[in-house]
């Protein structure tokens, strides 16, 4: 299924990204940059992070955090963990996480 919209980020009160954990590490730089760049203009975010291992979301978080937290911003970050676990039925994994600048 195939699902085109568009939107304007100012439109959106919490910005929402997801991640596959199982992804290669180069989709974190790619999402730290990102993020970087909607917290220019939002103080929230809220971030999944899903694989087909239940370890796959945290290694992936633990990581990502080491790439937001070395970039030369003076942010700080407040990292809230949200719901998490498995998808009934199949093999997928999944962690929400907030990310608050302060």
């Amino acid at each position: 299924m195939r699902l085109e919209y568009t939107f304007e980020l100012s439109d959106v009160e919490t910005p929402r990204l997801s991640i596959e954990a199982t992804e290669g590490i180069g989709k974190l730089f790619t999402l730290a940059t990102l993020v970087l760049n909607v917290f220019e203009n939002k103080a929230k975010m809220e971030l999944v992070f899903h694989g087909l291992n239940p370890d796959d979301p945290g290694r992936k978080i633990d990581a990502f955090k080491r790439i937001l937290e070395s970039a030369a911003t003076g942010y700080s970050w407040n990292w809230e963990e949200g719901q998490g676990g498995g998808v009934p039925g199949s093999s997928s994994y999944f962690q929400w996480m907030v990310l608050t600048r302060t």
